[in-house]
């Protein structure tokens, strides 16, 4: 048993000030007001003056601290044991365009992760296929030599590996206008991947065939597809307008201004906006240093990723930074910001029982100081990280 006593909750309807969490096995066995004594075999922290929020859960993410998902060896276990100490209690391991044997080792690595989770380690959901099938046009830093329709040869190959390894994959990102691209939607949604439209250019009315198609996700949204127009809404506005999709936002200060991220919680809620990192493996690096992104070169400046062309090329945020952006840049309440950050991103992916702080839900939590710095992380009521 573990008894965290006398932090402030916070819960989806608001903060409960000075309360006791108790954790039995990986799940929360109680909630009460107050302080509460351990027993003889509880472990206690006295926490009062710091916010316990649900784990952070990343849908979008390539790497961190120097680390690509797509590098080879114990990448992801690094990763996930990583990200902890930013407060992400699970995460879905991002891929960028590949050729097929990288994305064959990609994906093998993360079934073995989710059949044997790493110790003290984020959990692993499956990839998040930032694929093969999306628009050239619209590429940003993806590979163009990996791109390819549907209906190709090549594209075909990179299918196979997907029903191959269909455990493993939670979210395949693709452009709708693509040849063959609404067939595919409904071809990888039979099979019950989760369809996220992105690196677009499509349409208005491509959008929302793709979402009748049963696309149900978006990847970052207002980045990688035409600015939203009054006269021409495109994609962004078929994501903004039916209810039915919940889009990411990467929410860092550079790739989305925060107004539009009010503008895109008062078009679709709280409940269907998820906050992303798209970080990268420049995450955690200081200004100046560099990783690799799919075997290229990235290097922080000006708080972002960049190519060696000066491409944007993904974020350097980390989750932590992105729920202290939220409360400070965009101005949400820290429910707000940890319904973005945790409890919409856990229902999109269908974790029913995390990212919130109930009675009887997953002990994914976050421990955070009164500058909402991360001072423990646990997974499942395992204590992955501590800095108190």
């Amino acid at each position: 048993m573990i008894v965290l006593s006398g932090a402030d909750l916070v819960l989806t309807g608001g903060i409960q000030s000075a309360a006791t969490l108790i954790i039995e096995g990986d799940r929360i066995s109680d909630v009460v007001p107050g302080t509460k004594s351990a027993g003889t075999t509880a472990q206690r922290y006295d926490l009062s003056g710091y916010f316990i929020v649900p784990g952070f859960i990343d849908v979008h993410v390539h790497g961190v601290d120097g680390t690509d998902v797509l590098d080879s060896g114990d990448a992801l276990t690094k990763i996930a044991v990583g990200l902890t100490k930013y407060g992400v209690t699970a995460f879905c391991p991002t891929t960028v365009a590949c050729s097929v044997a990288v994305l064959q080792r990609t994906l093998d690595a993360v079934r073995q992760l989710r059949e044997q989770p790493a110790v003290r380690a984020a959990q692993v959901i499956g990839a998040h296929l930032e694929s093969n099938f999306v628009n050239p046009d619209y590429r940003g830093a993806q590979p163009r030599e990996f791109l390819y329709r549907p209906a190709s040869d090549d594209g075909e190959t990179i299918l196979r590996e997907i029903a191959r390894s269909r455990q493993g994959v939670s979210i395949v990102t693709l452009a709708p206008e693509l040849d063959g691209a609404l067939n595919l939607i409904r071809t990888l949604v039979e099979t019950g991947l989760r369809v996220s439209l992105g690196h677009s250019g499509a349409s208005f009315e491509i959008a929302e065939a793709a979402v009748d198609a049963g696309a149900r996700h978006a990847t970052h949204l207002f980045n990688r597809m035409p600015p939203l127009h009054h006269r021409d809404p495109g994609l962004a506005g078929a994501v903004l307008t039916r209810r039915e999709v919940m889009a990411e936002i990467v929410c860092d200060g550079v790739h989305v201004h925060s107004p539009m991220i009010r503008v895109a919680i008062a078009a679709k809620g709280t409940d269907r906006i998820m906050a992303v990192t798209d970080g990268t493996a420049a995450s955690g690096l200081a200004e100046g240093g560099s990783a690799s992104l799919g075997g290229r070169r990235i290097c922080v400046r000006d708080g972002a990723a960049y190519l060696d062309d000066g491409t944007l090329a993904g974020s350097v945020a980390t989750m932590d930074r992105v729920f202290r952006f939220l409360v400070r840049r965009v101005g949400l309440s820290p429910s707000e910001a940890s319904q973005l950050c945790s409890t919409t991103p856990a229902a999109a992916l269908g974790l029913h029982d995390r990212g919130v702080v109930v009675k009887g839900a997953v002990a994914d939590l976050v421990v955070l100081d009164k500058e909402l710095a991360v001072k423990q992380t646990y997974v499942a009521g395992r204590l992955t990280y501590s800095a108190i």
